[in-house]
């Protein structure tokens, strides 16, 4: 009893200090008035007669909260969830595996950076979505294909953060730890790495939000790679020509709260692996 109450006490001061918390209050608030004003904007049109532009044809907050209701129930939205879930963050852990070495390489190794940086500058431009027939053609089944592209759409993002960081390290420690016997892998393990933390983190959270992007649009284009569910893209498109708008908006705000769910914990990693940045 003793532990379960002191736990209870515990969350119990997690949460008024949540509630206290000015930004968090702000946050709140300005989602309220968003969806205040949206669904005043979709009823304009039935209580004055006059349609509102864009926001008078979506369908209203209470619309699609009663639509959610009766998605949640249906095993094909969470497998919608499961399989772009999935995608992303295997993408984006092959992308980060691959892009946060390179670009460490292409920072402390002219030679290394003056074979590989000219076509990796020539790649980087084109869109990720612009690889998609390609990568059907290339690789053997539809999910691969995706993967490949949502791992595309997070790797340039990862390897210039990654570069321009590392060479944006003062070389004056560098110098100053040379001087005091500091070996190259001191170097590499105790100045440039830590300072280049913040643009790891920064060019993670650009990328997780491609992927995202990258993701849905290719399982619109591709069918969803599975004979069902099929991921968060391919429901919104399948939603979309059935004629259920109240369900794109379902899907759509989905995205949406996967994504804060996934740059929340990108910011969570980078917080506990920075200890030196949070007394700011």
């Amino acid at each position: 009893m003793g532990k379960a109450s002191k736990r209870q006490e515990t969350l119990g001061a997690r949460v008024k200090a949540l509630a206290s918390d000015l930004t968090f209050r702000r946050g709140v608030l300005s989602i309220l008035i968003f969806l205040a004003l949206w669904e005043v904007g979709f009823r304009f049109n039935e209580w004055f007669g006059v349609m509102v532009p864009f926001v008078g044809k979506v369908d209203a907050p209470t619309i699609v909260a009663i639509r959610w209701g009766d998605v949640v129930l249906l095993p094909g939205y969470w497998e919608s969830w499961y399989l772009s879930m999935g995608r992303v963050f295997l993408g984006f852990l092959i992308a980060q595996i691959i892009g946060i070495p390179f670009g460490l390489a292409m920072a402390v190794n002219k030679y290394f950076r003056g074979m590989f940086f000219p076509p990796f500058e020539i790649l980087r431009p084109i869109p990720p979505l612009a690889w998609v027939p390609a990568s059907i053609i290339f690789w053997p089944t539809t999910e691969l294909s995706i993967m490949f592209v949502t791992f595309l759409g997070a790797f340039y993002t990862i390897v210039i953060n990654v570069l321009g960081g590392a060479r944006a390290v003062d070389i004056q420690y560098l110098r100053a730890a040379q001087s005091m016997g500091a070996t190259q892998w001191d170097l590499f393990r105790k100045i440039i790495l830590p300072g280049t933390l913040p643009s790891i983190f920064i060019g993670a959270a650009v990328g997780m939000g491609i992927t995202w992007e990258v993701v849905l649009a290719a399982e619109m284009i591709s069918g969803g790679g599975q004979q069902s569910g099929g991921g968060l893209g391919f429901f919104i498109w399948s939603s979309y020509m059935g004629g259920v708008m109240d369900q794109v908006i379902v899907g759509m705000i989905s995205i949406g709260l996967a994504g804060y769910i996934s740059s929340s914990l990108i910011r969570y990693i980078g917080y506990r692996s920075m200890p030196w940045r949070r007394m700011f």
